[in-house]
């Protein structure tokens, strides 16, 4: 008589000990890391689940045979953009300078799922803190459940008063960009915006801003996936309407895109249109024409997003503090007055 394997189990999760318990997973993290502000019933509780599960937290033992973990969790969207890859950089580079190392977490949607499985991840892991970069929807759907858990620091363009922030004043920096497109003669200036972590962000505010203080013309934005490509579909149709003068992308690869797609349609940059972007991509300087844009410290925004753990980590009442900076306009070659 044969037999048939029996299917493969997924091993338990802390999320899994949490319901087993009927406790948060942060108390399961406590608990598994010796944390005595946890009440002797839940933390019973935890035990007998942990036990009943046969749950094996590789981190969390490696963290209750530790004095004091080292490692700062990070947890970032798409890793592949410039800007995403350049402030993890700042991260690991100033963490390895302060002794810690660093353990990323990747989350790719702000599904409820998914941001379980990596908050999950993280509190079961021997960590001093916690970096969120809250460029996008999931970044803040997972800061939204680490707020109150552990020391946590956002990193981001928008002010989130609830925990100590690292920041890139986009908004102000986009006002100037939009405000330079006018100063040459632009009767408008179209917006081409890449996701958003909210609403809208910063860069979108202030190019808003910065028309409605001139008194012109709001166009409707224009939207882009963080593909180059997709700019370059966007380019094509604002070459359709022959009063579109001057364009602001919400990044540098978009801007490249965006030129790209004008160039199949015969306009001319920035004859015919000027493209500004925003990061100041190492590619911005040797793309034809080279762009204008916004050069950002994302090495240093990260760098400071470190430092603010740092200071929270060694006294609970730094809280709530703001490291911010103001990014620089550089103008290159791909803007100009308009044709008469």
């Amino acid at each position: 008589m044969s037999t048939r394997p029996l299917p493969a189990t997924k091993a338990p999760t802390m999320a899994d000990v949490a319901r087993l318990a009927s406790v948060s997973v942060p108390t399961v993290s406590r608990v598994l890391n010796g944390n005595v502000n946890v009440s002797q019933s839940k933390r019973e509780r935890v035990l007998d689940a942990v036990k009943e599960l046969n749950f094996r937290p590789s981190f969390a033992a490696r963290a209750l045979a530790s004095a004091r973990p080292e490692a700062v969790a990070v947890v970032s969207g798409n890793t592949s953009q410039y800007g995403y890859a350049e402030t993890l950089r700042g991260i690991e580079n100033t963490c390895r300078r302060e002794g810690l190392s660093t353990i990323i977490s990747v989350i790719d949607s702000d599904e409820p799922a998914e941001v379980d499985r990596v908050v999950s991840q993280v509190l079961s892991q021997p960590i001093v803190g916690v970096i969120v970069l809250k460029f996008d929807p999931p970044g803040v759907a997972v800061l939204d459940r680490l707020v109150d858990k552990l020391p946590v620091v956002a990193v981001s363009g928008l002010r989130d008063t609830r925990v100590s922030q690292a920041m890139l004043d986009e908004t102000r920096a986009a006002e100037e960009l939009t405000g330079y497109l006018l100063d040459l003669g632009h009767a408008t200036v179209h917006h081409v915006r890449v996701p958003p972590s909210r609403r809208e962000d910063g860069r979108t505010t202030g190019w808003r801003r910065a028309l409605r203080r001139a008194g012109k013309e709001v166009p409707e934005t224009l939207d882009a996936t963080w593909e180059p490509a997709s700019g370059r579909a966007v380019g094509r149709r604002l070459a359709e309407d022959d009063g579109v003068t001057a364009v602001f992308c919400g990044n540098d690869e978009i801007a490249m895109g965006v030129v790209r797609g004008l160039n199949d349609a015969g306009r001319r940059v920035p004859e015919d249109v000027s493209v500004v972007g925003f990061d100041d991509h190492p590619l911005s300087e040797l793309w034809a024409p080279s762009l204008t844009t916004v050069r950002q410290d994302f090495h240093g925004l990260g760098s400071r997003a470190v430092q603010l753990l740092g200071a929270e980590i060694e006294d609970a009442d730094n809280v709530g503090r703001l490291s911010n900076e103001r990014p620089a306009v550089v103008v290159r070659d791909s803007a100009a007055p308009p044709q008469a």
